[in-house]
C-alpha cells in the first residue's frame, strides 16, 4: 500500500486510523500541531550490513517518502544493543527517536546487571514488523535426520555432542540450552562469535550440529551443505515449509521466535506511538516490502500487534529469558 497523502497529521484522521484504533480511540489521540515536522533518527544497536540494520533501512526510505520527512538511521553498536538502547532512552520523548531492537534487547536486559537504564520503563515499544526463527541445522553428512534423532542422541549418557549458535546470549544459545533442560541432554555449547563462524565449523565437521539464523543458514541449506532439521517458530516458515516445528517435534508449546520492531523513549505520548504505529504499519504492508522480509529470512509480522501488545511481549521476555538465565547460570556481566 502506498501512501498517497502528505502528512502523517491527515491521515490519523482518515478511516485507516479509525480501523486501527477505534472510533473512540481515535477520538481521544490527539498529534502534536504538524507532526512530524523535522526529520526523525532510527537507531540501530549494531554495526552496518547486519540482518537488524538491513531491516530498518528497509522501512526506513519508504517511510519518510511516506511522511514527508528525512529518516536518518545511524549505528550506535556495542555491548549487545545497550549502547544503543541506552543512548534513545535519554531521547527527547517526542516521536523523532526511534530504536530498531529485536529479542536480544531482552536478554541482554535479562542477563546484564548494569545496564544504565531501565529496559522496562525507558524504552517503550511502538510496531514489531517481522519475526526471525532460529534453525537447528545440521552438516549434510550427518546422521541425524529429525529432531527427535538429536534428542536420543544428547540424552545418552556417553553424550558427547556439542553444537554452536551466533554468539553467547543469543537467542538460539538460549533456545538451545532450554531444550537440553526440558529433555534432560548433554550438548555442549561452543561459543562462537557470529553465525558465520559458526556454520563454518559446522560444515567443516567441527561441530555436530547448530541454532542459527534463518536468514544465515539459507544460502548452505539451497548449496547442499547444511540440513535443517527443526525450526524454533510456533509455524513453520514460508521459505522452508518441509521443516518441521519443535513443537511439532517433541515439545507442543516451544516457541523461539525472535521479533524485530521498533522503539521509542520511555514515557513518549501514547497518540504519538499510535501515530508511528499507523503510518509503520501502512509501509510494512507493501507488497514489495513483504516479498523483501521473506527473501532476508524473516517471517513478516501480522501488523495487528498494538504498542501495547509489543510492550507486553518485550516484558514477558525479559521476564522469560531472567529465569532462563538464571537455571543455566548465564550472565553477560
Amino acid at each position: 500500500m502506498q501512501f498517497k497523502t502528505k502528512s502523517l497529521v491527515s491521515r490519523l484522521s482518515s478511516a485507516m486510523f479509525l480501523l486501527l484504533w477505534g472510533a473512540a480511540g481515535a477520538a481521544q489521540a490527539q498529534a502534536p500541531a504538524g507532526f512530524p515536522s523535522k526529520p526523525i533518527d532510527i537507531t540501530v544497536p549494531w554495526p552496518t550490513g547486519g540482518g537488524t540494520d538491513l531491516l530498518a533501512r528497509l522501512i526506513a526510505q519508504p517511510l519518510g517518502a511516506a511522511l514527508n520527512q528525512s529518516i536518518i538511521v545511524e549505528n550506535r553498536p556495542g555491548a549487545s544493543g545497550a549502547i544503543g538502547s541506552r543512548y534513545v532512552s535519554d531521547r527527547p520523548k517526542d516521536g523523532y527517536s526511534l530504536l530498531m531492537m529485536n529479542d536480544t534487547y531482552a536478554i541482554t536486559a535479562a542477563t546484564t546487571k548494569k545496564l544504565q537504564f531501565d529496559p522496562k520503563k525507558d524504552i517503550d515499544g511502538v510496531i514489531i514488523v517481522a519475526y526471525a526463527p532460529q534453525l537447528l541445522v545440521v552438516s549434510s553428512k550427518s546422521p541425524f535426520q529429525s529432531f527427535a534423532d538429536v534428542v536420543k542422541a544428547g540424552k545418552a549418557k556417553s553424550a558427547k555432542l556439542s553444537y554452536g549458535a551466533c554468539g553467547a546470549g543469543t537467542p538460539g544459545h538460549l533456545a538451545a540450552e532450554s531444550l537440553n533442560i526440558r529433555f534432560d541432554m548433554q550438548i555442549l555449547h561452543i561459543p562462537y562469535k557470529g553465525c558465520g563462524p559458526t556454520l563454518v565449523d559446522l560444515i567443516g565437521g567441527q561441530l555436530d550440529l547448530a541454532w542459527v539464523t534463518l536468514s544465515s543458514a539459507v544460502p548452505h541449506i539451497k548449496s547442499g551443505k547444511l540440513k535443517a532439521l527443526a525450526i524454533s517458530s510456533k509455524e513453520r516458515s514460508p521459505a522452508f515449509p518441509d521443516v518441521p516445528t519443535v513443537a511439532e517435534s517433541g515439545a507442543p508449546d516451544f516457541q523461539f521466535n525472535s521479533w524485530q520492531g521498533f522503539g521509542v523513549p520511555g514515557g513518549t505520548p501514547e497518540d504519538v506511538k499510535k501515530q508511528l504505529y499507523a503510518a509503520i504499519a501502512n509501509v510494512a504492508k507493501d507488497d514489495a516490502i513483504q516479498k523483501r522480509l521473506l527473501e532476508l529470512g524473516y517471517t513478516p509480522a501480522p501488523l495487528n500487534e498494538t504498542p501495547a501488545f509489543f510492550q507486553d511481549v518485550i516484558h514477558r521476555d525479559i521476564d522469560t529469558f531472567t529465569k532462563l538465565a538464571r537455571q543455566i547460570n548465564f550472565s553477560m556481566d
